[in-house]
């Protein structure tokens, strides 16, 4: 008898130095996973990078590489042309309401085609009282966007990102654009939730013909640095 349980016990000790060492001395941990859900226009869309799909893409790519204990992953809701007010009936369809509540980030770039369209859809000729009048109306659409996110999802960081000048020498129009993103920053303030990450810096003393795909779009190139200030400016964990 003693003979058969000496056996039984050599044979589970030999089985289980197979298992260290076919898997390693210790079971590895677990991967985890980051979901990182992305609301605004052809900007989060990424039209003019025919390399990757925009800022998004390289923010993909940037947090997956080298790290074996954590993937992001990305659900990129960004819609070519897309308002603020566009963003609230995105807000109705049950599948981003579910893709908000499984959410660790959140990214909103949105509010370029608000200040354009107000105008006429160009910049030239100015009109501020317009745009003006649609910042108000534009704000108002932020709170609630950011008043849905917050009650669908409790815990994820909402990252609130800034609009940049695309006509870099004009500083009128550099005027209605800082207006706009001081009224960003301000949903920001008093919310440790809540990160405005501003962009209008970007492109300036560059040229515009290297890193813009157009008159307004960036090339794969300016959306790199669109993606790179988000990093340096916000750490996922």
């Amino acid at each position: 008898m003693r003979n058969i349980v000496f056996l039984l016990l050599a044979a589970l000790g030999f089985a289980i130095i197979l298992i260290f060492t076919e898997y390693g001395s210790f079971p590895k941990k677990q991967t985890e996973v980051s979901s990182i859900v992305a609301f605004g226009d052809s900007l989060t869309y990424g039209y003019g990078d025919h390399q990757a799909g925009g800022y998004i893409s390289v923010l993909k790519q940037r947090l997956n590489e080298n790290n074996e204990e954590r993937i992001y992953t990305f659900k990129n809701n960004g819609v070519y042309g897309l308002e603020s007010s566009g963003v609230l009936k995105q807000f109705a369809e049950p599948i981003v309401i579910s893709e908000i509540n499984e959410a660790n980030y959140l990214i909103v770039f949105i509010g370029t085609n608000d200040l354009i369209n107000s105008n006429g859809g160009d910049l030239n000729p100015l009109f501020p009282e317009r745009i003006e009048q649609a910042r108000k109306v534009y704000i108002k659409n932020m709170k609630e966007i950011i008043k849905i996110l917050k009650i669908e999802n409790d815990s994820a960081p909402i990252l609130l990102l800034g609009l940049y000048n695309p006509v870099l020498e004009s500083e009128e129009i550099e005027k209605q654009f800082d207006r706009w993103n001081n009224s960003i920053a301000e949903l920001a303030k008093g919310n440790d939730r809540i990160y405005f990450i501003n962009t209008n810096d970007l492109f300036k003393g560059k040229q515009k013909k290297e890193y813009f795909h157009d008159s307004l779009h960036p090339n794969h190139k300016g959306y790199k640095l669109i993606a790179e200030r988000v990093l340096t400016k916000f750490e996922f964990k």
